[in-house]
């Protein structure tokens, strides 16, 4: 397992002062989606945000400066974009771990207030398979262990359709400049052709506008994500607690179309 402090701590000390656990597949899904929880810790000697990526990078897309580079190679740039993206945002910890058991034990060691990861309807496989990772680690910790709360949040897919009462809201105001650094470290991916810094903050602003639409901006950058904390418990079934927010939006839809015809 790789481990990181950027600010040169012990490594368990630095793993345990974390309040706020970002869990995410590929090097930059954190910095996407979980920019709020880096934004609240940023600077600030109370709160702590960790990291942890569950994959090595060498599936990325490169062309230009990349375009020529191995999957070995690319591994490594990752890997050190990442950190760099660490650094930035003066992140407590970041960690790639390799099974289950060594994230349980993270998750265990940063006994994090609140845990970010990615969200169970998105439409990125590896992104479902790290969140469905992270769940099983939860799940074998006892519950004094676990964190408070566990987000769900959005990347490959957009989380405007859940119903309004059970979004998250993830403000993404704070420190804009810091936001776009962070987004920027990640050169293989502009460079390659995914303009993932524009897009994640394309993102951002439509949520804050089309988050309310018959009041005045309250964000001027937002993040959803849905609250997962439930799946922690092993008696709640995974796939039907997803479908029950589909279920729900449905019905909605339907309620809002009959009125017109009743």
């Amino acid at each position: 397992m790789i481990t990181y402090i950027p600010d040169g701590a012990q490594e368990q000390a630095a793993i345990s002062r974390t309040t706020h656990l970002a869990i995410s597949a590929h090097q930059d899904d954190i910095e996407f989606m979980a920019y709020a929880p880096i934004a609240e810790c940023f600077g600030n000697q109370d709160k702590w945000f960790g990291a942890i990526v569950v994959t090595d990078g060498a599936g990325s897309p490169r062309s230009g400066l990349y375009a020529d580079y191995t999957d070995e190679q690319m591994k490594k740039v990752r890997i050190v974009e990442q950190k760099k993206a660490a650094c930035v945002g003066e992140y407590g910890f970041l960690a790639i771990p390799k099974i289950v058991e060594e994230l349980a034990d993270l998750i265990r060691t940063a006994k994090p207030k609140y845990l970010y990861t990615h969200n169970l309807a998105d439409k990125h496989e590896t992104h479902v398979a790290t969140a469905l990772k992270v769940i099983a680690a939860l799940r074998t910790l006892v519950p004094e262990e676990r964190p408070e709360k566990v987000y769900g949040c959005e990347v490959w897919r957009d989380l405007d359709w859940l119903c309004d009462d059970e979004k998250v809201y993830l403000d993404c105001g704070p420190h804009p400049n810091l936001m776009r650094c962070l987004s920027a470290v990640f050169d293989s991916q502009i460079v390659g052709g995914k303009r993932y810094d524009l897009a994640a903050e394309g993102r951002r602003l439509a949520n804050a506008t089309f988050s309310a639409s018959h009041a005045c901006d309250t964000y001027s950058a937002l993040n959803y994500a849905m609250d997962l904390t439930s799946l922690m418990d092993k008696k709640v079934d995974i796939a039907d607690y997803i479908a029950g927010f589909v279920d729900r939006f449905k019905a909605q839809v339907r309620e809002t179309i009959g009125k017109f015809f009743e």
